[in-house]
């Protein structure tokens, strides 16, 4: 995973984090459930970009 996308799938995990607290805080709960589906889209990039960091660390193993 570049440093980019890192940063990237972060900030949205942030962004989600404060929307859910801030729709917590004013009982907005369309903003609330908008910040819980910016994390959970931010943690299923991260995963993602994790099988393929293993499927490189795997392949790198076999052709070494």
């Amino acid at each position: 995973m570049s440093f980019t996308d890192k940063a990237k799938n972060k900030a949205q995990e942030t962004v989600g984090k404060i929307k859910e607290k801030v729709g917590e805080s004013t009982d907005n709960t369309e903003l609330q459930a908008e910040g819980q589906a910016d994390q959970t889209k931010a943690g299923t990039k991260q995963a993602g970009e994790k099988v393929k960091d293993a499927g490189k660390d795997v392949k790198d193993t076999f052709t070494k």
